[in-house]
């Protein structure tokens, strides 16, 4: 957590004018032109046209070796390609798309292969030195973040996803690449970015660091975890502020946003706000919207797919070689969350419990290469091959040409792969954790098939889905099991296939109608309108960039209307004062106190239960302490110039700041947020009597409150009670932030309905719940000042002028 020390520098550059109010940005790349050509050097005006700068992992394209060198091919069924198609027409939108290459392209090559992809695809390679590039994808990005957000702790001391800094310091290094590439295509800060999945979290603080103003979205393919497991990620705040860095961040599921929200919550002190459906965070100053909206598949695509000879083929090969028998499938990646394992148990357990289906119910597994290595997909896929051999050497009949289980384990073209889907009568997915999973979406595609297609059959699904993939939650029409539970998977694959089949259609229209509807180009124009909405207003900000590193880097955006105050003209009107009036805020401010930390809106970092428990005994409040000697020194040559009249306002007792400012006589001291007054004298005035803003207060509603309090705090642990002279407070800062919000909220209503007669006030903060009597606050204790300073003045001038007049300016 940043404190307010690592950021003053640069506020103080802020406040004298040194910082940047414009966003900037070097190395900007000339006019983008479609052509490139020797013979014509003249370059003509470009046109200005707002572009949409896709970023990715990879480029949507497929690279192989040929004779004459590297051959490149337009990949359709890559979905950051696919996406396109939901780029809005009106206002026209320029897309371009920035990627690494899935192949090492040699120096001498790059250039030339950088010129050709963006002339002819418009895409922008980003090169990586090889040795940053693997310890990026295949250390840090698959070894440490895929597992975290699929729930995976490093608890061995030997694992492979213990953090490892020099990988962390290579994945930034990646992201900056990327950052540099998207620098050097873009026009402006007015162009928008859509940032794709986990490999490039940190881009979006890069970004902003180069172009405060810059349109960046962010789209999350994967689970995000809960704040209890991103929590022990030792780079947990940079990844979040990154994050927080986009303008819309866009997530498969509630339940991904809902964890996201709670570590900015618990990590940061954040709290978002829902307006019209929409959920927002403020951060210092931006409205950071969330978008949760699954991805689609193109249906077009696979529909397109049936005219396809080889489709034909091997489609009418399957239907001959399981005739008479029903099919389940299954596709999935050779990965520890795919479950694959667990499906293959549970349908062992099928086949042993109803010997009525051996012979005449098959599955087809489909296994891709895994995307990884490592000990883990070793042993999971000796353990897949023993089981597939194990049931088929159990229940196979090689006689009559039956294999339970066919299983493949190698890539399966698009052709193969629909095949697969329209001939099965119900496709499982057992992923014990998934981002989202488009399998079940291409499977009932394939099943409805285009219009007319007599030889796909009777248009009928069934689906067999954990519960903890993301499409889940969008197909209700699914079995929906615990892929933990063999039992339960199990149970739910015997339900598909002896459901009825009008029962079947039913299902299949539901899940068709959405498929169907909630497309790519749907999911894609979705996010980009709504990123268009969120960023309406940037053109007109003020941006500030405050600090350096990952870990300190704010852009603070400020309104169009805002007006730095001039120090100039506020050195000018002091020095001319006659009498000037000085009101200094004491907790948090003159402090270095937690809220006064310029890291988390206001968040205060916990502390130990033992030192809240010593604040309450002694009437302090939380976040507060002792003034420093360079504080007081400040404040007596503040109070030794005659024409000031400097008073501080605490929360603290009045005791306590009698004590504290006892070296400070002629100050005027506000006790207990405005509860007691003593008014400042000049220069060796002295020090002046208290006195009570509401003198004559009654204070028996103490003996209701403090109970009810105790209570409260007893049962929440990390709170606290403050008794003060005038007020009771409860403060619970240090609590579980949930639960402590909860209890604040129930202890409101709680006071509410038994102190309703009493003539007191029950305010609920942010971190604590007050009781103080009817009329106190600081705005009226000013006014008493100010009143007194206004009399005071009169009085001086009387003799002089004869007559009372208005003070001096």
């Amino acid at each position: 957590m940043q404190t307010a020390k690592g950021s003053y520098h640069n506020l103080a550059a802020l406040i004298s004018g040194e910082g940047p109010a414009t966003p900037g940005a070097t190395g900007l790349a000339g006019p983008r032109h479609s052509r490139l050509s020797a013979e014509s050097p003249a370059i003509e005006p470009p046109i200005k046209t707002t572009r949409l700068i896709i970023v990715s992992n990879h480029l949507p394209l497929r690279v192989k070796r040929g004779g004459s060198g590297w051959e490149f091919e337009w990949d359709e069924d890559a979905l950051v390609a696919q996406a396109k198609e939901g780029v809005p027409k009106d206002p026209p939108l320029e897309v371009m798309y920035v990627g690494s290459l899935p192949v090492d392209i040699g120096v001498e090559e790059q250039e030339r292969i950088a010129n050709e992809l963006k002339r002819l695809y418009n895409c922008c390679p980003v090169y990586i030195d090889k040795d940053v590039k693997e310890k990026y994808y295949k250390g840090f990005c698959k070894q440490q973040l895929w597992p975290l957000f699929h729930y995976i702790l490093p608890v061995s001391p030997s694992s492979s996803g213990r953090f490892d800094i020099e990988l962390w310091q290579s994945y930034v290094k990646a992201n900056k690449s990327f950052a540099d590439k998207v620098v050097e295509e873009s026009a402006s800060d007015t162009d928008f970015v859509w940032i794709h999945d986990y490999h490039l979290l940190v881009l979006p603080s890069l970004l902003r660091k180069r172009f405060n103003r810059i349109r960046c979205g962010l789209f999350l393919h994967s689970p995000f975890p809960s704040s209890e497991i991103f929590r022990t990620f030792p780079k947990r705040e940079e990844l979040l502020r990154s994050l927080l860095n986009a303008d819309l961040i866009g997530f498969h599921t509630f339940d991904y946003a809902r964890h996201f929200l709670s570590c900015c919550s618990r990590m940061l002190g954040l709290e978002h706000e829902t307006s019209r459906g929409s959920i927002t965070l403020d951060y210092y100053g931006r409205t950071v919207g969330l978008k949760i909206m699954p991805t689609g598949v193109n249906p077009g695509r696979y529909l397109e797919g049936f005219s396809w000879d080889e489709f034909k083929w091997r489609r009418g090969e399957l239907r001959a070689q399981f005739a008479g028998c029903a099919v389940l499938v299954g596709c999935d990646d050779m990965d520890v969350f795919k479950g694959i394992e667990l499906k293959l148990q549970a349908y062992e357990r099928l086949l042993d419990h109803n010997p009525e289906m051996r012979g005449k119910l098959v599955l087809v597994q489909v296994t891709n290469p895994p995307r990884s290595s490592g000990r883990d997909i070793n042993e999971l896929h000796d353990t897949v091959v023993a089981l597939v051999e194990g049931i088929n050497r159990k229940y196979g009949r090689p006689a009559q040409g039956y294999s339970p289980v066919h299983y493949l384990e190698r890539h399966v073209p698009l052709h193969e792969r629909m095949a697969f889907y329209s001939i099965a009568d119900c496709a499982v997915v057992t992923a014990t954790r998934d981002g989202m999973n488009l399998v079940p979406y291409e499977y009932v595609v394939c099943r409805e098939g285009p219009p007319g297609d007599s030889e796909n059959g009777p248009r009928d699904s069934m689906l067999v889905v954990s519960e903890f993939v993301g499409c889940s939650p969008s197909l209700s029409g699914a079995i929906r099991v615990n892929p933990w539970s063999v039992e339960s998977v199990c149970d739910g694959m015997y339900a598909a296939v002896r459901m009825p089949l009008e029962h079947r259609r039913l299902r299949h229209e539901k899940h068709w109608r959405y498929v169907s509807q909630h497309t790519v180009g749907y999911w894609a124009s979705s996010f980009i309108s709504d990123l268009q909405r969120v960023t309406r207003n940037h053109v007109s900000m003020k941006c500030y960039g405050l600090g350096l590193g990952l870990d300190t880097f704010r852009m603070v955006a400020l309104d169009a209307n805002f007006r730095k105050l001039e120090e100039g003209a506020v050195t000018s009107a002091y020095a001319t004062s006659a009498v000037r009036v000085l009101l200094l805020d004491y907790d948090g401010t003159l402090t270095g106190g937690a809220s006064s930390h310029l890291g988390g809106s206001g968040h205060l970092p916990s502390a130990s239960h033992s030192h809240h428990a010593h604040l309450a005994s002694s009437g302090a409040s939380p976040g507060s302490e002792a003034p420093s000697e360079a504080v007081l020194a400040v404040l007596r040559a503040l109070t030794a110039d005659t024409r000031n009249r400097v008073c501080l306002f605490s929360g603290r007792p009045k005791a306590e700041l009698t004590e504290w400012f006892a070296s400070v006589p002629s100050l005027g001291l506000v006790a207990e947020n405005g509860c007691y007054v003593r008014l400042a004298g000049g220069a060796g005035g002295g020090a002046g009597e208290w006195e009570a803003l509401v003198p004559h207060a009654d204070y028996s509603w103490k003996k209701m409150a403090l109970p009810i309090l105790q209570q409260y705090q007893e049962s929440t642990d990390g709170s606290s009670i403050e008794a003060k002279e005038s007020a009771l407070v409860w403060w619970y800062r240090d609590a579980d932030p949930d639960f402590g919000s909860w209890q604040a909220k129930e202890l409101l209503d709680h006071l509410e309905g038994v102190l309703s007669n009493k003539p007191v006030e029950i305010v609920g903060t942010n971190g604590s719940v007050e009781i103080k009597p009817q009329g106190v606050s600081k705005g009226r204790a000013a006014e008493r000042l100010l009143t007194s300073l206004f009399a005071a003045a009169q009085a001086a001038a009387a003799p002089a002028g004869g007559a009372a007049g208005a003070p001096p300016p």
